[in-house]
């Protein structure tokens, strides 16, 4: 755990983002500051000091400034940030207006598009007015059923720019998927797709999108995106398409609605595995502030730098992707299968177009590695500065495949966050060495600790639970429909008095690094000891054959027995002599504790459609419990694998 697999120069050091803010600290004789340590430790001793010093270095857009910067800070659930400030989130993501590529699109299909600044700054100033003209104002919603497409952005940002408020899902979603999600928020206008690609395949849309405007009545104008689909045959209640949306539009300038801070921005979803999806609303100035912060002191966001994330739009790392037209950067968009037609797919796009930062998740590094391609061999990679993981813990071997397979001086780092704060708690560092298995550190401004049961902070490399102590900008302001804040206080402070409890096993390191073991609303605790599951699917990955896994607890009577699923390859078959090799390396990488009581080969193993594995959904089955919401999963039949499964009998 302490070899260190990335160190920076002193050059990197000193040309740092991290180390550009120190020095606008020190000038502005704000506070001195030795290094990216210090500043970690001043940004939460002074807190308020912190977020309006960096509001000034991002060069934020006010129209107003704020009379107060934090309001009610003894009170975490109500804390108030930049009270009486105004701003647009689009107008702050359309400062650039050049010549100079904004965004560049890529689909599986081959289809290739690219649009500039002034170009993107044009069509929202359209689509913005066109909104208007439907009679969208400051407040109401507008969805996006979309792929991830420069339509998506435009779309998004032309909604924000008149202050009304964004949410989106991806079309893979099935009706009640939808349903579910824009049911709930009632847009009076909804962005669909005719029909996307996938995996070789073309998925055609239109009808699903009639079928869920049919059941949506506040939606007063549906705009279909043509990219993949057809549309002949099918009747979309009140519907035009995109291009015609803009055909019938003057050409206009923009008028960026200024709104307050915590006006809302975005509504996102919880996984909703475990019920309807709660329906998070974040604000307009937090997640502005948040996402610069992320993008130039943690990623080293510059601009002209070239970002690119493999997500879709109903993931929280496509809203953290689009910010970074705030740094005046170039976002890489692409939509389709990541290994389609083959796994060097991803890695022709960084060689094509010089991308600097490659976003993925902990689980496609893992598969990668399993396919035996080694992007290292593929020329064109020089241009590649940092590969970002998320969606689940980034095993230890990940690192050594990444810095033996793929590029021996990127600089890997694993983030971790979540919907809730739509960004990251603990993330990476530019100026700091990167160590083996471990995230950089916490995220600058966020008190974060590990708390043991008793609500004590935990010692070093002692596990416990992920908290933030002080307010930050980027808390969720409500939930909708929960105004009174029922739902959200028992989200996510119930377990401890004003202190934010994020539902992540964790500790901290030595280094100032932490680890993340799962979610910590799925660790194990066989015998009374509690273990992450993150530690078992470490020795599961290191065993080729295997293609996934899913570990619950089983409960039987006053205790817990560890049980794993395993999907084989196609035509391979779990042995007695894998399982005994699978217990064996379970038993000397992590624990005795560690070893499941039963080893099962399933078919399939049930995932959202982003890709997440749903251990809670399959432990609700084991127990005969109900799933409640089994449209946010990505293949909702395989749950049927794990209904009185024979081998489960107690």
């Amino acid at each position: 755990m302490s070899d260190i697999v990335w160190m920076p120069t002193d050059n990197q050091i000193q040309n740092s983002q991290i180390y550009k803010f120190i020095d606008f600290l020190r000038k502005n004789q704000l506070a001195e500051i030795a290094d990216s340590d210090a500043l970690y430790e001043w940004s939460i001793s002074n807190s308020e000091l912190f977020w309006s010093s960096f509001a000034k270095f991002s060069q934020i857009k006010f129209t107003k400034s704020a009379d107060i910067i934090l309001a009610d800070s003894h009170d975490m659930l109500n804390a108030k940030w930049f009270v009486g400030s105004k701003l647009n989130y689009a107008e702050n993501l359309l400062r650039r207006n050049d010549n100079e590529l904004a965004i560049v699109f890529r689909g599986e299909d081959k289809v290739e598009w690219k649009y500039t600044f002034a170009e993107v700054s044009s069509i929202v100033a359209k689509l913005a007015q066109a909104l208007r003209d439907i009679g969208v104002t400051k407040g109401d919603r507008v969805a996006g059923d979309l792929p991830n497409l420069p339509h998506t952005v435009m779309a998004m940002l032309a909604t924000t720019s008149i202050g009304a408020i964004w949410s989106s899902c991806s079309p893979d979603f099935g009706v009640q998927g939808v349903l579910d999600r824009f049911g709930q928020i009632e847009p009076k206008v909804v962005f669909a797709v005719d029909g996307y690609y996938y995996n070789g395949k073309q998925v055609e849309c239109i009808a699903k999108v009639a079928e869920i405007i049919d059941k949506l009545p506040s939606v007063e104008k549906t705009v279909i995106v043509n990219y993949a689909g057809s549309t002949v045959g099918v009747t979309v209640k009140n519907s035009i398409s995109w291009d015609a949306l803009l055909a019938e539009t003057p050409v206009t300038s923009h008028n960026f609605e200024q709104v307050d801070f915590d006006h809302p921005l975005f509504i996102m979803y919880s996984s909703g595995t475990t019920g309807v999806p709660k329906c998070i609303v974040h604000s307009t100035g937090g997640t502005l502030l948040q996402h610069l912060k992320e993008h130039q002191l943690h990623t080293n966001l510059k601009r002209d730098s070239r970002i690119f994330y493999y997500t879709t739009c109903g993931w929280m790392m496509w809203n953290w992707l689009v910010s970074a037209l705030a740094s005046e950067a170039t976002l890489m968009l692409y939509d389709g299968s990541p290994t389609a037609p083959d796994p060097k797919v991803l890695w022709d796009y960084v060689a094509d177009y010089h991308i600097n930062v490659f976003g993925t998740s902990a689980k496609y590094l893992a598969s990668l590695e399993k396919t035996g391609y080694k992007p290292n061999q593929h020329a064109g990679l020089e241009s590649l500065e940092a590969i970002l993981s998320t969606g689940s813990p980034l095993l230890p071997e990940s690192y050594d495949f990444v810095y033996r397979d793929i590029k021996t001086d990127v600089r890997l780092c694993s983030i971790s966050g979540g919907t809730d704060i739509v960004s990251c708690f603990v993330l990476g560092n530019p100026a700091k060495a990167i160590h083996r298995g471990e995230i950089q550190q916490r995220g600058f401004g966020l008190s974060v600790e590990v708390f043991n049961d008793n609500g004590e902070p935990a010692g070093i490399n002692e596990k416990g639970e992920l908290v933030c102590t002080k307010p930050f900008p980027c808390q969720p302001i409500y939930f909708w429909n929960d105004l009174d804040k029922v739902k959200y206080k028992k989200a996510y402070f119930e377990r401890f008095n004003n202190i934010w409890c994020h539902g992540d096993y964790a500790s901290l390191t030595e280094y100032g690094g932490i680890v993340i073991y799962g979610r910590s609303d799925t660790t194990l605790n066989p015998g009374g000891v509690r273990i992450g599951t993150a530690e078992i699917y470490r020795q599961v990955e290191t065993i080729e054959d295997i293609v996934e896994s899913v570990v619950i607890g089983q409960e039987t009577g006053d205790d817990v027995r560890v049980i794993l699923f395993i999907k084989m390859k196609d035509g391979k078959v779990l042995s007695e002599e894998l399982k005994a090799t699978l217990k064996q390396r379970i038993k000397i990488g992590a624990s005795p504790r560690h070893v499941p009581a039963k080893i099962i080969q399933v078919a399939d193993i049930p995932k959202t459609i982003s890709g997440k594995v749903v251990e809670m959904a399959v432990k609700n089955v084991v127990h005969g419990e109900e799933v409640k919401n089994k449209e946010s999963l990505a293949n909702p039949e395989a749950l049927d694998l794990f209904a009185n499964h024979p081998e489960l009998k107690l």
